[in-house]
């Protein structure tokens, strides 16, 4: 038998940590899988993955700027991929493209379990409104704070996402607010940073004083890409933390999609954060 083939495609994807990440799980829970890490041009996504399905590929994890992309593509959609409109984790199946999205049960497990960050009754602040936000709103909601805005440089998407996802804060008694990036007040337990502009090397989108002393301030990049977010938010007597928790628990998600079985998560969190030095 053959080793089955995953991937994770992004532009840029240099810096992913997932092939470490998906090797390791493979390596504790005895799976034959090779996972590899595939630069993609902004406009060859399509033609990439059928590439890739054409090599035999299981699966493939999508990361910044394919995830609307990749949800587009599918011919069936899992109710949480469906609602972002986004996806991070497709799978090939029988001539079939299985669109998920683990991004939201990563982010809240790691705040919640990791950082020991109850969202319950908090008011959290979503920047961005891009693939990254969608993936993650609908199980913020679902974590039950009392509210959630999300901001945006253009409200209008920040509106579309909100409205999509209304129904759902509706039913758990969440307030849900878009707001453009300019004027921004309020006193936020919770911000969390969904934008790519860590990657681009721009500044932190948000003024200071969304911040209170002692709230968690969550860049969902990780390495040199969230450290000038991280240093802003230790600045203004925030607790920082990056994404790196959140990367290895919706990994761990993904990979119980396409194997069936549940990897350590925390125990290669812990090798992960040692070998990085974090």
């Amino acid at each position: 038998m053959s080793t089955d083939l995953y991937c994770v495609m992004g532009h840029p994807v240099a810096h992913s940590q997932s092939p470490w990440i998906h090797a390791r799980f493979a390596e504790l829970t005895g799976q034959d899988m090779s996972y590899s890490k595939r630069e993609i041009a902004l406009d060859d996504f399509p033609a990439s993955v059928q590439r890739f399905i054409n090599e035999a590929g299981r699966g493939c994890n999508i990361t910044v700027p394919f995830k609307f992309e990749a949800a587009a593509l599918a011919t069936h959609t899992s109710e949480r991929a469906l609602l972002a409109q986004a996806c991070n984790t497709l799978t090939f199946q029988k001539g079939q493209i299985l669109a998920d999205n683990t991004d939201g049960l990563g982010l809240v497990h790691d705040i919640e379990h990791n950082a020991g960050v109850s969202l319950r009754a908090k008011r959290v602040l979503l920047i961005g409104a891009g693939g990254a936000a969608a993936g993650v709103l609908g199980p913020l909601i679902c974590a039950q704070p009392a509210h959630i805005t999300v901001a945006n440089r253009t409200q209008h998407r920040a509106e579309g996402l909100v409205q999509r996802h209304r129904p759902l804060a509706t039913l758990q008694n969440v307030e849900l607010l878009p707001h453009d990036l300019q004027g921004l007040e309020g006193d936020f337990d919770v911000i969390i940073n969904g934008t790519a502009s860590s990657l681009g090397g721009h500044g932190v989108p948000v003024d200071a004083r969304v911040l209170k002393p002692g709230a968690l301030a969550y860049d969902m990049m990780y390495g040199a890409a969230a450290r000038p977010f991280m240093d802003w938010a230790r600045a203004h007597a925030a607790v920082p933390r990056n994404g790196l928790g959140m990367l290895v628990s919706q990994a761990a998600e993904a990979f119980f999609i396409w194997r069936g079985v549940r990897p350590p998560a925390g125990q290669v969190l812990a090798e992960l954060r040692a070998k990085l030095g974090t």
